[in-house]
């Protein structure tokens, strides 16, 4: 059987990043982070979520991958980005902004190239696990890759 690809892994194999794909089951629904970490059985320190902003400035959007168990800290987001504030966008402008849905939303891959922030506890870790693009797929990453990959800055995110 093919094995299915999504945007993040081809930008990866085209850049010959190399990573691990995780799957879990999305068939109970629980496809939160901490349940997503239980459910590939990695600690919920490695696994991380990518949320997504807009400034009120200048109404850019900005990308955060923090990790699961972390709030993000909307004036510490702001002062990453340059922004006097900065607010997550709803829902249901995921799709169009990202090319993601809620659940499957990867640092990689999406439809323009945004500025990606990731919470500096990441820098510690020699592996991270970020949405491979689509529920149910996660992908494990170097960290110091997915920066480059990205072009991301490490900063402080969370609460």
């Amino acid at each position: 059987m093919k094995q299915e690809k999504t945007n993040a892994m081809r930008m990866l194999d085209k850049q010959k990043v190399s990573y691990d794909m995780l799957t879990y089951s999305v068939d109970d629904g629980d496809i939160d982070g901490l349940s997503v970490a239980r459910k590939v059985g990695k600690s919920p320190e490695l696994v991380y979520k990518t949320l997504v902003a807009q400034g009120s400035n200048s109404k850019g959007y900005y990308v955060f991958v923090i990790p699961v168990q972390c709030e993000l800290d909307l004036k510490k987001a702001a002062k990453s980005a340059k922004e006097k504030k900065i607010e997550l966008i709803a829902v249901k402008d995921l799709l169009e902004v990202t090319g993601y849905i809620r659940g499957g939303c990867s640092p990689i891959g999406m439809k323009k190239r945004y500025p990606v922030f990731i919470d500096e506890q990441a820098k510690d870790l020699d592996k991270i696990i970020i949405s491979a693009g689509k529920v149910g797929f996660q992908l494990e990453i170097t960290t110091s890759q997915l920066v480059e990959v990205t072009g991301a800055t490490l900063s402080q995110l969370c609460k």
